[in-house]
């Protein structure tokens, strides 16, 4: 008929929203209206999605997603990676990780997602062993192998940058980071891989993943038009995944 098909996604208003923007021109002109709606809360987007109020939505890592489907009953999926918001690991008194002292005292986040994320992130990079690695809720108990007798402070994930002065080693979140003045990609001694499990996703209902307009705007979402607009304008606290 010629009509443009209308896509409506829920996301929130930064970064993601601001990346489907991009995607705006590129799914107009294969006769895609995109309409992007954004939300401020983590719970309608999902659910908006279910009762068929958004046809998508763009605001979730893959371990949210598992544990909403989990507790609320929703079938919801993941259609495409596009960003992560990586958590890195930043100097504190000691600026590298080769030469760390023993005994040496790590800044953690003390909330469950964030404090198992930052064990992993120190695991991959050969400071400790977790008992199991499937484990995105680990703590400090769960440490089973810990070489340089590594000991953590837990606190608010937001006050790190602050008292990162006072241990050897901050891990911190992108976008805490930033608020410090630290740039992710220069700054961390070490940062999430783009195959962090918290990767951001295209989220639809189990059944539409393969429609058309859903499936041009995960092509969008990984053109160069948007990688390109990703790196320039996020300082690293956005990290495009192929």
């Amino acid at each position: 008929s010629g009509d443009a098909v209308t896509l409506t996604v829920a996301a929130s208003p930064t970064p993601h929203a601001e990346i489907l923007k991009q995607c705006v021109p590129i799914l107009a002109e294969q006769g895609i209206d995109l309409q992007i709606h954004e939300y401020s809360d983590y719970v309608v987007p999902n659910t908006a999605v279910e009762d068929g109020d958004e046809d998508a939505n763009y605001f979730q890592h893959v371990p949210y997603l598992d544990d909403f489907n989990t507790t609320r009953g929703t079938h919801l999926v993941s259609v495409t990676g596009v960003h992560i918001e990586p958590m890195g690991i930043y100097a504190g008194k000691s600026d590298s990780l080769d030469n760390l002292p023993d005994g040496a005292s790590v800044a953690v986040p003390n909330d469950a997602t964030n404090e198992g994320r930052a064990l992993l992130l120190l695991e991959a990079q050969g400071l400790i062993k977790l008992a199991d690695d499937s484990n995105l809720s680990s703590t400090p108990k769960d440490i089973v192998e810990n070489p340089k007798n590594l000991t953590f402070t837990e606190v608010e994930a937001a006050t790190i940058p602050s008292i990162a002065s006072e241990v050897d080693l901050a891990v911190i979140n992108s976008n805490y980071a930033l608020g410090a003045g630290l740039n992710p990609v220069e700054d961390a001694l070490a940062l999430e891989s783009s195959d962090s499990p918290y990767v951001n996703v295209l989220v639809c209902k189990e059944g539409n993943e393969n429609n058309a307009a859903i499936q041009a705007l995960a092509e969008a979402l990984h053109s160069d038009a948007v990688k390109n607009y990703i790196a320039e304008n996020f300082d690293g606290a956005v990290i495009a995944v192929d």
